[in-house]
């Protein structure tokens, strides 16, 4: 009877230990924190993901993407990169200009390194530790990007064998990236290739979560075939609600090789109980899952089934997105002009253009130009305009664009040339400014 009660009084003080680890914030004032199960941004409010996964790594050129997600309504993008171990290596550069590009068009950055993907199954995956090695280098890029950047150690860091030392090694991982200094909110992914049909995750959340010595640390299950239905999906992610551990879908699709996901349960249940979720993913995907494309070969204009059911139907993107307060206290900002200026009808076979700053802050600005038809179709058009102050474009969509001194030249791409009568399309880009930012005037030519 003595140790029977010796056992249940440790276990109760296990319990009260727990508990009292998960209800308290997180020290991390300067970016997002955890707290009683929920992820908040820097000024205390409650932040749900909702965004898309986008293969950066493999498609560096596809830029524009950041901002084509936005357009449609989403507030994350989860961003593969590479460690070089067996992809090109993303380097310092190159992710200061991804978070930058994640800012510029005010979506969190969520960053993670898929070289880790099947570890114990797949050949030339990496662990943990060495995906840590990557972290640490990028410390210089990502010290002071807490507000903006939550650090996804490994994607699907073990496959279907040799998982038992998940929970030792994202411990460990964990407590190696504090200790190097990095202070921002840790995204740990489930081992099964994501899924954690075996419950590594779900059973050892609270011990890896009470490792880190900020408490900031979310789970990321990822939801494929093993999620098939309502009462799966439920189950799992109540599991860590009741638990007080923040949880996130950090991928799923609406079909898989491996069965068919139960795409409307995550969607519905995640609204319900404030959990965030990532789509895979936005474009490039091979090896047979090319369906999983949200957008069809990186046109926002050309959203697949997929596409429209995440971003344009029920509990999607457009429908429950929230964009994160800190951007709205991004200094200086200076309101979007909605009025264009004033033009006159395009002659037949024509052409106007009209140029807007659709936001603003210290240094950067976003633009768009709509470009109107005139009384008769066209079958391509041509815009240009000459900066005035000095102003630069670093990088734009939905337009070919090159520049020659201060003058800016434009032009379709194959999906937006032809035009009806009347009909509109509009392309953006992100520019720098120094000093003032005016409107420069814009003409435009048909063809």
């Amino acid at each position: 009877m003595k140790t029977r009660l010796s056992a249940v009084a440790a276990a109760l003080l296990a319990l009260l230990v727990a508990v009292l680890a998960f209800g308290q914030p997180a020290h991390a004032a300067a970016g997002f924190s955890v707290a009683n199960g929920k992820l908040y941004d820097a000024n205390g409010t409650q932040f749900i993901m909702r965004g898309v996964n986008h293969a950066h790594t493999w498609y560096p050129q596809q830029t524009s993407s950041f901002a084509d997600v936005k357009a449609l309504g989403a507030n994350t993008v989860r961003v593969v990169l590479s460690s070089g171990d067996r992809w090109t290596r993303n380097t310092n550069a190159d992710v200061a200009n991804v978070i930058s590009t994640c800012k510029a068009n005010r979506l969190i950055c969520v960053l993670e390194v898929h070289d880790t993907t099947g570890y114990g199954e797949q050949s030339g995956a990496i662990t943990l530790a060495r995906a840590v090695d990557y972290w640490l280098s990028l410390a210089d890029v990502l010290a002071g990007q807490e507000r903006y950047v939550i650090v996804n150690i490994g994607n699907e860091p073990y496959g279907n064998q040799n998982y038992a030392s998940w929970a030792t090694d994202n411990a460990n991982a964990i407590k190696r990236l504090r200790t190097g200094g990095l202070t921002h909110t840790i995204m740990v992914d489930a081992p099964n290739w994501g899924q954690d049909w075996s419950f590594t995750m779900r059973d050892n959340a609270a011990s890896v979560f009470a490792a880190d010595p900020a408490r900031n640390t979310v789970f990321s299950i990822h939801m494929y075939g093993v999620f098939d239905t309502a009462a799966e999906i439920s189950d799992y992610l109540g599991r860590f609600r009741s638990a007080g551990l923040p949880i996130v879908v950090g991928e799923f699709g609406f079909n898989h090789s491996d069965g068919d996901p139960d795409e409307d349960t995550i969607l519905a249940y995640s609204q319900a109980n404030g959990i965030g979720w990532l789509g895979w993913s936005w474009s490039g995907n091979g090896g047979g899952v090319e369906y999983l494309d949200l957008a069809t070969s990186f046109n926002p204009a050309n959203l697949t089934t997929w596409g429209q059911r995440l971003f344009n139907g029920a509990n999607g993107i457009r429908q429950t997105a929230r964009e994160a307060s800190v951007f709205s206290s991004m200094p200086p900002t200076t309101p979007p002009t909605t009025t264009p200026p004033p033009t006159t009808p395009p002659p037949a076979g024509g052409c106007t253009a009209t140029y807007t700053v659709t936001g603003q802050w210290q240094g950067g600005f976003q633009g768009e130009v709509r470009v109107t038809a005139g009384s008769a179709a066209i079958t391509g058009w041509t815009t240009r305009w000459t900066f005035a102050n000095g102003q630069s474009v670093s990088q734009t969509w939905s337009a070919t664009l090159t520049s020659s001194g201060a003058t800016v030249t434009a032009r379709n791409v194959d999906y937006n040339g032809r035009l009806a009568a009347g009909a509109s399309t509009t392309f953006g880009f992100i520019g720098g400014w120094a000093g003032s930012n005016a409107r420069p005037e814009v003409s435009c030519t048909a063809s």
